[in-house]
């Protein structure tokens, strides 16, 4: 019988729901929550994408909290109170962060458990791309993650304005927030 990983005390990790008032707090953001009325297919229902700009081309961070099939199974997310968050790195923070470039994670893959919770680890299916991931982030992790979506969210108003979005007062970028 396989252990199961350690895991953090449920009392010191933020929910799903306020892992993304963290993210909505932060300027000209706004979240799709993957739905039947969201046009997302059915394997996707639940996960919360956040944007930059309305629209909504590339999320610089979402929440899951369940496997996709086939696809994205390595962090056991049907497990009880499990979720995790991911977040867009780029190359140059995912590399000062890991030690290596995201080309290079390949490499690396077969020495992480995915499953850890409280760790920033690159995420098993988008750390080619240059995405990290923490799986039931404790409170003790939430300065060093409210760092990386700060990050993760300049480059995604950078990218929003090099579209040509135009800023708005908030500097996020002119965008509708149904919602908020």
């Amino acid at each position: 019988m396989s252990q199961l990983p350690p895991t953090v005390p449920a009392a010191l990790v933020p929910t799903e729901a306020e892992l993304a008032q963290r993210i909505l707090a932060l300027p000209g953001v706004t979240q799709v929550r993957a739905d039947a009325a969201s046009g997302a297919p059915p394997a996707s229902w639940g996960e919360r994408f956040f944007f930059v700009g309305p629209d909504r081309r590339r999320p610089f961070a979402t929440i899951v909290a369940h496997d996709t099939p086939g696809f994205d199974e390595d962090s056991r997310l049907d497990r009880p109170d499990v979720h995790r968050l991911n977040v867009e790195l780029g190359r140059a923070e995912f590399q000062r962060r890991f030690g290596y470039p995201p080309a290079r994670f390949p490499d690396h893959r077969a020495g992480i458990d995915f499953t850890r919770q409280g760790e920033i680890m690159p995420h098993p299916a988008y750390g080619l791309h240059g995405w990290a991931c923490v799986l039931c982030p404790g409170t003790d992790l939430l300065p060093e993650v409210d760092r990386l979506l700060a990050h993760a969210h300049a480059r995604a108003v950078d990218r929003h304005r090099r579209a040509g979005g135009r800023p708005g007062p908030d500097g996020g970028g002119t965008l509708s927030a149904p919602g908020r």
